[in-house]
């Protein structure tokens, strides 16, 4: 044995891999609504809608608080129910370039400031039309939703995490070895 030799050594290999997988195809997949932002989307589609129908079938609905009440319902409805059907169908997954996270996260955090707004100045207006203190509590929930899912979104941006597809990352693998004696 050599003097200068130490008596044992060490190998350390550390592999690290993270890939994002795509499937570039347009499919129908009712899972997707079964998923979180899913469900949150779903949710925020009745509420738009029931909101809608509170303020329409009451007598101020021509009112300018109802007016906006609606604009701020029929748009989220509109663009909630388009975004949801791209992503049961999988279109998000194909056009994977767009900043799909960006661009929810932004809707989200403005529709939840609206709703503040509009189911605020509905509230006010509902000891005179009942229907407006329901349109009130369906937008304070749909406010809520649109809160949690721009949470949701922001969190997806920071940690890089693609709006659709499969996200496999492995863990780090380290291995030691030694001399036998």
């Amino acid at each position: 044995m050599d003097p200068e030799f130490p008596g044992q050594h060490t190998t350390t290999t550390t592999v690290t891999t993270s890939t994002t997988t795509h499937q570039g195809a347009i499919r129908y997949d009712p899972s997707y609504i079964k998923t979180r932002p899913g469900l949150l989307k779903v949710i925020q589609v009745c509420m738009n809608l029931l909101g809608f129908i509170c303020i329409t079938c009451s007598i101020y609905s021509s009112h300018g608080r109802g007016g906006w009440f609606n604009f701020v319902a029929m748009s989220g409805f509109w663009f909630t129910g388009i975004l949801l059907a791209l992503y049961v169908f999988h279109v998000v997954d194909k056009f994977q370039r767009i900043p799909w996270n960006k661009i929810e996260f932004i809707f989200c955090a403005l529709w939840t400031a609206f709703y503040l707004l509009a189911a605020s100045l509905a509230a006010d207006l509902a000891k005179h039309a009942e229907a407006f203190g329901v349109a009130a509590f369906f937008g304070f929930c749909a406010m809520v939703a649109y809160g949690y899912d721009a949470y949701l979104k922001f969190v997806a941006i920071k940690h890089g995490t693609p709006a659709q597809g499969n996200y496999d990352s492995s863990k780090q693998v380290s291995t030691v070895t030694s001399p036998a004696y």
